[in-house]
């Protein structure tokens, strides 16, 4: 059993100090929704006061947080809570940001004696839910094997990717290729449609082509051709297109430092955020299908 504190608990944070809770460890977790906290009360989690009240006396440090500026402001900004961390505590932060933000982190604490990792997850709500994340790790091969146990309780896989920053790099990869296989089956699904084929016939036809790809076997972006996923639930639920935006910022942020050439992530990314902009930002990133539909 490890004391753990875990800071965010938003569509996937929530579900993840859940896990935690069921996996045997002593959550005390934080928020600013009451709503949030309210939610992980009632699974046995202890709520802190604050984020210092909840890293007092842990062992391992949760964050999974929007944005880089929200990681840095909790560590050393307004909030710094890191000089209430335990010199033996490890930090796991599990939100998805820039490489070199996460190596600030890494660097912020080890000034303070303290390890660090980033943690950044694949797998969605659904994964979160389930307990079957994704973790790619960024770290010292020995803070990453002190992870494990406490991964384990919210994850499935769990991988090393490199050192403090690899992780973001791997998922920023991860998830610029996932955006690029969402546009595409939800063109082809389209065009099929337009050309009198039944949706469901065509995502099994490709399934067992060389067309199969994750978004046909487990996220079907066209509504009513899979039960469980948001598509068929007004898009509901998921990983937002908020959320895509960001990431394919962050990889294209981190093209143009390697200079590497992108120019599929370059053109999801643009569609991503006319989508965006189009008011779909709170809906589920397989709602991009909705822009491939005839307009009346």
């Amino acid at each position: 059993m490890t004391q753990v504190a875990f800071i965010g608990l938003g569509n996937m944070g929530g579900p993840m100090a859940i896990n935690l809770v069921k996996a045997g460890h002593q959550v005390k977790a934080f928020d600013l929704s009451p709503d949030a906290l309210a939610l992980v009360k009632a699974e046995g989690a202890e709520i802190a006061q604050s984020a210092a009240d909840a890293v007092a006396n842990a062992e391992v440090v949760i964050s999974m947080l929007p944005a880089a500026k929200h990681v840095l402001g909790l560590y050393f900004g307004e909030q710094g809570i890191a000089a209430g961390i335990s010199k033996q505590a490890l930090v796991i932060d599990c939100s998805t940001i820039d490489a070199e933000s996460a190596r600030r982190v890494g660097a912020g604490l080890a000034e303070q004696g303290i390890a660090f990792i980033d943690a950044p997850v694949s797998g969605g709500v659904g994964g979160a839910k389930a307990g079957t994340l994704t973790f790619i790790v960024g770290g010292d091969i020995a803070n990453f094997k002190r992870a494990e146990a406490v991964l384990q309780g919210m994850g499935k896989n769990i991988f090393h990717a490199g050192a403090i920053g690899a992780g973001q790099v791997a998922k920023i990869c991860n998830n610029m290729l996932l955006s690029v296989l969402m546009v595409a089956t939800s063109e082809s699904l389209q065009m099929g449609i337009d050309n009198g084929l039944d949706p469901k016939v065509l995502s099994e036809i490709m399934l067992k082509s060389s067309g199969r790809n994750w978004t046909l076997e487990l996220y079907n972006p066209c509504p009513d051709v899979m039960e469980t996923v948001p598509s068929s639930n007004g898009y509901q639920g998921g990983f937002m297109v908020d959320l895509m935006a960001k990431d394919l910022g962050l990889a294209l942020e981190a093209a143009t430092q390697s200079q590497s050439s992108t120019p599929m992530g370059a053109l999801a990314r643009n569609l991503y955020v006319a989508h965006q902009r189009s008011g779909h930002g709170k809906l589920d990133f397989s709602s991009i299908f909705k822009s491939f539909e005839r307009k009346a």
